[in-house]
């Protein structure tokens, strides 16, 4: 008995190990990849393109571009699925001249771009400018205060701290972003409100960026949503992030199910070799439950239950040994850093696996002592 608790222990061990980590790896793969930034964009619709931002078609004289509304933005937060939008960040682009150079100017909400853009390094230290760098979630920025490109930033040789004009008005360069390798590199990103005003675009945004939670949510019911919403505009989900992460994620899941369902087989014939070995053992004990009155269905309950009771133990046992190994291991399998949280339903699950994965292996054990013959046991004796 012994034996087989120690084994049911490490088969439920390893299930539950396996299983805690593949759940918590979808958990942290999609917090880490809603973080990386937009999974949809939200574009107005245009035959043509020529100089672009994420899509949006920028003229190479005027940079004149379509734009969408502002009551936009309401109207994604009306969908369906509106409890899966997380940030949503509205876009104007525009040329302008900045100190008398051309730039492309980017309206957006601070807030939101910065919230939505994570990895961004931003240089706001005019003396230290390789050294400090401040994370753009916990920056607050003033609508007096701007963003520079690392590019525009060379061309106009301006640092943080100094100040640049825009027509008649003054902007504080607040910090410089560093090479991003896209369109920002040489742009000057202000207040949305703000450069509305500049570019003469009141209520008007050239394109949206959406960032959902899609740990579960249906990515393509939430594009249908916004489109039907927006019809003049058309809805883009950039597919790659959440592919990526699901096909990382299903992976792992596949291998975890594959060697959870071996060691449940193992487990199975353990039990059943044990429960067989101890069936073939206690001969004498059946034959005397029998001589003295015991019907078939009381020894095989005598066996189911002593089945019951070392699967109950080993589920417990290999649930605590589990979460503890799945601590321990987490950041080494996962090559991250994990939160294994203690959940009732996974101890259940354990549970559960275990009383039925003994009870299964023990049903032909408990069978072949029930129809043993007590003047043939009793020759034991």
């Amino acid at each position: 008995m012994l034996f087989l608790v120690i084994g049911m222990v490490i088969g439920i061990t390893t299930i539950v190990t396996l299983f805690t980590i593949t759940k918590s790896m979808k958990i942290e793969l999609g917090n880490k990849f809603d973080q990386i930034g937009a999974n949809m964009l939200i574009i107005p619709k245009a035959d043509k393109l020529t100089l672009s931002y994420g899509g949006v078609p920028v003229s190479g004289v005027s940079f004149d571009v379509k734009k969408i509304d502002s009551s936009a933005i309401d109207k994604i937060r009306t969908i369906k699925n509106k409890e899966n939008i997380a940030v949503v960040s509205p876009k104007l682009l525009g040329g302008i001249k900045v100190n008398e150079k051309n730039a492309l100017a980017i309206g957006i909400q601070f807030k939101n771009e910065l919230r939505m853009k994570r990895w961004w390094k931003i240089n706001t230290d005019a003396g230290k400018p390789e050294q400090f760098e401040a994370k753009p979630q916990r920056m607050e920025m003033k609508n007096t205060e701007v963003l520079l490109g690392s590019e525009l930033a060379a061309k106009l040789d301006k640092k943080p701290g100094e100040t640049v004009n825009i027509g008649d008005q003054s902007f504080t360069v607040r910090g410089v972003i560093q090479s991003l390798g896209s369109e920002e590199d040489n742009s000057i990103l202000l207040d949305l409100t703000v450069a509305q005003e500049i570019l003469n675009r009141p209520n008007m945004i050239s394109m949206i960026e959406v960032s959902a939670l899609c740990n579960t949510c249906p990515i393509e019911e939430i594009v249908a949503q916004i489109s039907e919403k927006l019809p003049q505009t058309n809805v883009l989900a950039v597919k790659e992030a959440v592919e990526a992460r699901k096909a990382v994620v299903d992976r792992f899941a596949n291998f975890a199910l594959a060697i959870s369902v071996v060691v449940l087989l193992i487990g199975s014939l353990v039990v059943f070799l044990t429960m067989m070995g101890s069936v073939n053992e206690r001969t004498r004990e059946i034959g005397i439950f029998r001589s003295i009155g015991f019907r078939k269905v009381d020894v095989a309950q005598i066996i189911l239950t002593e089945a019951a009771v070392v699967s109950i133990l080993g589920g417990i046992s290999g649930y605590l040994l589990g979460m503890v190994v799945a601590g321990s291991t987490a950041p080494l399998i996962a090559q991250m850093d994990l939160t294994i949280p203690w959940e009732l339903n996974i101890a259940a699950g354990a549970l559960g696996i275990s009383v039925i994965v003994g009870l299964l292996a023990s049903v032909f054990p408990a069978y072949q002592a029930a129809k043993l013959d007590p003047s043939e046991a009793l020759r034991f004796i």
